[in-house]
């Protein structure tokens, strides 16, 4: 498992969980932040930006957007403010490729916001 820090005798952590990172399984617990697993195995970006810049943890709170990660298939998504779980697969994202994916699928990020191209978008353009 990956750098954790050690815990005093009134904290303790949730179950252990395995999750897959970029093709690869990792021990976390629940209740840990997707960002916190990432951070702790030693990944600090987590998404390129379309000219390719690393970007990653910032803000911690799901206000600044700019640790998006693809979970379950799903880009755009938070990993500041989603739970690690048994199963999840989390992939770093490359920013281009995932809003192409979510424009064809037509489906909205896990954060509920409307996929690139959508309505939104078409509004403006008019």
């Amino acid at each position: 498992m990956g750098r954790r820090l050690p815990l005093i005798s009134a904290i303790s952590r949730g179950p252990q969980v395995t999750l897959t990172v970029d093709g690869r399984p990792v021990r976390a617990h629940a209740g840990e932040s997707v960002v916190a697993v990432l951070l702790a195995e030693g990944h600090a970006a987590t998404r390129t930006t379309p000219r390719g810049e690393p970007r990653g943890l910032y803000c911690g709170m799901g206000v600044c957007f700019e640790c998006l990660v693809v979970v379950d298939g799903i880009p755009n998504t938070r990993a500041c403010m989603t739970w690690a779980r048994e199963g999840m697969r989390v992939e770093s994202q490359d920013g281009v490729l995932a809003r192409s994916v979510a424009a064809a699928s037509g489906a909205a990020s896990a954060d509920g916001a409307a996929p690139a191209g959508g309505p939104a978008a078409s509004d403006a353009a008019s």
